[in-house]
């Protein structure tokens, strides 16, 4: 009872400390929590699209929660998103992003420039050096499944595995070749001990995101940690090196900063996670819901049939698959279902936040502020009818045409899905990634007989403690077999 009422009696302080400003200021909602301190930070961590939505059901679309000690406000209006997006002046967005660099990869960088590297990236990420990077791509993937179906011993002979584990390992050692190691070569590092080191620090990524590892699991951390950053020492380190241009020009970036050799290494884990970790995850989403969905998986090989014939070791998928509405429509459809980043901004001056609909609310100065487009807009039923649902021609038009109207509350909304971020969140990389997606499902599908094992199996559910950090990730996975197709 002592404690029950201390909690409550803490709850009433700081409710009053937070709204002890001028009366014509209004602050969001807030909902402390019956935790002192701690708040909400338990249910945030355990299931955040879960303790939103029912915070959003409870309190409309801003509403700021105590998580550890912290005021976030949490914004979940699409219509309002750009009132944050475009505020560089009494919002931050690198100071949260540097507390999770430290978190996650043990990285500092005191004197890095954002806008610099973003500056550097659009040069390897877009025209020619895209196309180049997306050859090389090709090249990789097509190596990589030949070798995935070298266990079969002739046609008739399947292969099994789960299809996470297929996507995910295929995507990851290909991007790694494609970035870190250019060439194959007899003295390179192997991309499947780096995949396997990864998927360690991987799985342990969103505890030492929020500082709750257990004992045990630091040490894990710590040494996984240690390995990749051996592993990934050699990367960009000039011509010789193999890697690509971008991760050499990114080094040299670093280097002029004053960045030293183990920084530059830590930095490297920091781009091998940036570039790896959300391709994989994201063909797992898309194949497994093509396979659960029969007249989705029709459509779409339907639609690449038409251009098989164009497909060529010399050219890369890129440039020939530029049409593909049917396809592009279901990964959106995917990504609209599978995308739950934060966009988080750091507020560093007091800002009156005007909405939409005309409220304004006024934002303090050390607090946070939270955009989580996979609630709203993505999987708003105003928005998206049977949101739940995969719909694989959702961003299709009944005529054919790519589908860009989406509306809530009679107004037509700019962000209808936002797997990519906006403002300074948005990918650079975007371009890149959607091309390896596409080369690799189209490569899959058009070389391999694939199914599952058991036709009637179903999606598995959501790894929840994901939520936040980019594509989220299954628990367990869904068994698939397959063998090389007769024609190929």
């Amino acid at each position: 009872v002592y404690i029950l009422h201390t909690a409550v009696l803490h709850n009433v302080l700081i409710r009053t400390r937070h709204a002890n400003i001028d009366s014509i200021d209004k602050e969001p909602p807030l909902d402390k929590g019956v935790i002192p301190w701690l708040g909400h930070a338990l249910e945030f961590g355990r299931d955040a699209s879960k303790f939103l939505t029912r915070m959003k059901v409870k309190h409309g679309d801003i509403f700021t929660v105590r998580v550890a000690g912290r005021y976030v406000t949490v914004l979940l209006d699409p219509s309002s998103y750009d009132a944050v997006i475009e505020d560089s002046v009494s919002l931050d967005f690198t100071r949260y992003a540097q507390v999770l660099m430290d978190r996650i990869f043990s990285l500092r960088l005191p004197h890095h420039n954002p806008a610099v590297e973003k500056a550097m990236m659009k040069q390897h990420f877009e025209g020619e050096s895209l196309s180049c990077l997306s050859s090389t791509m090709h090249c990789h993937l097509q190596s990589l499944l030949l070798q995935a179906q070298r266990p079969c011993h002739n046609q008739t002979d399947w292969n099994t595995d789960g299809l996470f584990s297929f996507c995910y390992s295929l995507l990851f050692r290909a991007g790694y070749l494609t970035h870190f190691e250019g060439e194959q070569k007899s003295n390179r590092t192997d991309p499947i001990a780096v995949y396997a080191e990864y998927r360690k620090f991987d799985n342990l990524l969103t505890k030492m995101a929020r500082t709750m590892l257990k004992p045990e699991e630091k040490r894990t951390a710590h040494s996984v940690r240690v390995r990749l950053w051996d592993l990934l020492a050699p990367a960009g380190l000039g011509e010789g090196s193999g890697s690509s241009t971008w991760l050499r020009c990114y080094r040299h970036l670093l280097q002029e900063e004053g960045a030293d050799e183990e920084t530059q290494r830590r930095a490297l884990l920091l781009q091998l996670w940036a570039t790896q970790g959300n391709v994989g995850p994201a063909a797992f989403w898309l194949l497994g819901f093509l396979l659960t969905n029969p007249e989705a998986m029709r459509a779409v090989k339907k639609e690449f049939s038409k251009i098989s014939g164009q497909d060529s070791a010399q050219c890369p998928l890129l440039d020939r698959l530029q049409h593909t509405p049917v396809f592009d429509s279901a990964l959106e459809e995917t990504l609209r279902l599978s995308a739950a980043p934060f966009i988080t901004r750091e507020v560093v001056q007091a800002k009156t936040l005007h909405m939409a609909d005309g409220q304004e609310y006024k934002l303090r100065s050390g607090d946070r502020v939270c955009l989580f487009p996979f609630i709203s807009p993505q999987m708003d039923p105003e928005i998206h009818q049977e949101p739940q649902r995969f719909k694989y021609d959702r961003f299709l038009n009944q005529e054919g045409s790519v589908k860009k109207d989406f509306f809530k509350g009679g107004r037509r909304l700019k962000y209808y899905t936002m797997p990519w971020g906006a403002g300074t969140n948005g990918c650079v990389g975007k371009r890149f990634a959607i091309s390896s997606i596409r080369q690799f499902v189209y490569l899959v599908l058009s070389h391999l007989e694939l199914e599952l094992c058991d036709p009637e199996a179903q999606m598995p559910e959501v790894n929840s403690s994901r939520y936040g950090f980019g594509m989220l990730q299954p628990e367990g996975d869904l068994a698939i077999r397959y063998k090389p197709r007769r024609s190929h």
